[in-house]
Parts: C-alpha cells; structure tokens; sequence
C-alpha cells in the first residue's frame, strides 16, 4: 500500500512523490559536480532535500564516473561545542555511510586510524584527504544536516572542507 510520507526520506517503492531527480536542474548539478564546485542545497524542512541527495548519490554510482557517498552529519549535534568528540562522530559516520553506499569496507578502519594520530580537529581534512588518495574515482560528498552543528563545530568542519579544498587530486 503507497502512501503520502511526510516524516522522512521518500522511498518510491512506498510513497507517492515525484521523482527526486526531476525536483531540480539535475544537468546543472552534474555540471557543477564536474566542475569540482561544492554548492548548498537549501530548502524548508520536509521538502525533499534529503531524498534528493539519497536519489543523487544512487545516481553517481549507477553512473560509474564518481564515488558517491551520502552521509548524514546530525549524530554531531549532541556534542555541541565539544568540537574534537563532534568532529571524531563526523569522520566515524562519514566512514561507515562510505562502508555502506560504495561497499568501501576499508573506510572505517582508515576512520579510526586518522582519529588515533592527528588532533580530532583536524581528523576530518586527514581523513578526506587520504581516503581520496586511494579511491579510484573522484569522489562526490553529499552531506545532509550539516546545519544541525552549531558553533566552533561547525566553522571547524567548514574550515576543513575549505582549506582540504585545493588540496584535492587532479582527477
């Protein structure tokens, strides 16, 4: 039986929507992904976004060009302003959604490995940086509920993704 779903992610096999995909300009999203541009997906709550970034990530990988991982950052939010335990759950949740959208058993083994060595507040830039260095493609991080961190959490992983930004390969 399909239904209206209004609580969450949409799941087409279940509930009435209209095909994420068409929802926006999918050709200048893959542009700007092709690009190597990072952009903002802003939009009130229970509009869409995150089964617009689910059904994007499913499409990059079907695709075959990028690595595609989404991962929802909002398991940070309890830790506030403590900023090297938020972003330790950052880099361990971006790990374990890389585990279970690419199949990528290594990443959370390369999680813990980057947060036992540099300072936690700056494990998400080492952790990005290395695994990129060894995946095959280039990849396309989408990250959902990063506005649910607050405070020095938050500019932290801005800044991170920021100065990791010309840092990243040439592929």
């Amino acid at each position: 039986m399909r239904f209206f779903n209004t609580e969450g992610p949409v799941v087409p096999e279940g509930h009435y929507s209209v095909p994420p995909l068409q929802r926006w300009d999918l050709e200048e999203v893959l542009t700007l992904i092709a690009q190597k541009k990072y952009f903002l997906l802003h939009a009130p709550r229970q509009t869409g976004k995150t089964t617009c970034l689910l059904a994007l990530a499913n499409y990059l990988n079907r695709e075959g060009r990028y690595r595609a991982v989404y991962a929802n950052l909002e398991g940070a939010q309890a830790y506030r302003e403590q900023v090297d335990r938020a972003l330790a759950t950052v880099v361990t949740d971006i790990a374990a959604w890389a585990r279970d959208w690419t199949a990528d058993a290594e990443a959370p083994g390369l999680g813990r490995e980057v947060l036992a060595t540099p300072p936690p507040g700056s494990a998400l830039g080492v952790f990005l940086t290395r695994w990129c260095e060894r995946s095959p493609q280039p990849l396309a991080l989408l990250l959902d509920e990063v506005d649910a961190l607050v405070g020095d959490t938050l500019i932290s992983l801005l800044r991170q993704l920021r100065v990791g930004y010309p840092k990243r390969p040439a592929q």
